[in-house]
């Protein structure tokens, strides 16, 4: 896990520090190209954002097109990179709203902090941390997003663990993430270039469900999106739901009491 860590935080520190690269993808930097990464954000998103903050967009899909988040929400990103989600869900919430960044790169943190000050958005705290481990108390935020993240993790069943605790009930998750339609060799798992490119760590599909519910989660959907294949094998762009069950109805007598 540490060494993963390591070959995630180094890959995504020189990103920052350059203003822009390669993210998710196997095969190098291709550009507007790019089968995974490539026109995520419609000309709306983008109007609103630095460039800076578009330059750093790594991910595989836009999770805040994934659901509607409400005026007033308190929404957290996993793995907020250069800071553009996070941005963006700061606006549909509203001054009333907050939405937390959480990312284990200092270089990214430092990105995503200079753009937030450039956007002139005020209601978003980046803080440091990985998402096995999340620094904010439990039942603390209104709905999860992510962006191609997850996928980096050694430890997802952690990961997704943390996402239910930090939910509160009724929460909700969206994410966008790079899943495998077929299954990936354990020679591949150890390719760290390959991990930190998004494709030796993605999860079968029907794993990726198997260890939601595991988690807690109900209401567990996942829709592919862009598919592509690699020499590595099949895999996607996936918008991926559930939701942390609520509060359950009292039918006994001790409701009374």
């Amino acid at each position: 896990m540490t060494n993963i860590l390591r070959a995630v935080t180094e890959r995504y520190g020189a990103i920052a520090r350059s203003g822009g690269g390669c993210g998710c993808g196997s095969g190098g930097c291709t550009g507007t190209e790019d089968p995974i990464s490539a026109n995520l954000y419609s000309t709306d998103d983008t109007a609103v954002l630095p460039p800076e903050a578009l330059a750093a967009s790594l991910g595989c899909g836009n999770p805040t097109a994934l659901i509607d988040l409400k005026p007033g929400e308190r929404v957290l990103d996993l793995g907020s990179g250069g800071g553009i989600d996070v941005l963006l869900s700061a606006r549909r919430v509203g001054p009333a709203g907050k939405v937390y960044g959480i990312d284990a790169t200092d270089d990214m943190l430092a990105l995503a902090r200079e753009n937030q000050r450039k956007a002139g958005v005020g209601n978003v705290e980046f803080i440091k941390g990985t998402i096995e481990a999340i620094p904010l108390p439990d039942g603390s935020v209104d709905v999860i997003i992510s962006n191609c993240v997850i996928n980096l993790s050694a430890d997802k069943d952690a990961a997704l663990r943390e996402a239910f605790r930090v939910l509160r009930p009724g929460g909700r998750f969206a994410v966008s993430d790079v899943v495998a339609h077929t299954d990936v060799s354990d020679a591949l798992r150890r390719d760290m270039a390959l991990w930190v490119g998004c494709i030796s760590g993605a999860l079968r599909d029907s794993e990726y469900i198997d260890k939601l519910r595991t988690a807690g989660f109900e209401g567990v959907s996942l829709e592919t999106w862009r598919e592509y294949e690699f020499s590595e094998g099949r895999f996607s762009s996936a918008f991926i739901r559930a939701v942390k069950p609520g509060p359950r109805a009292c039918c006994g007598p001790e409701c009374c009491q």
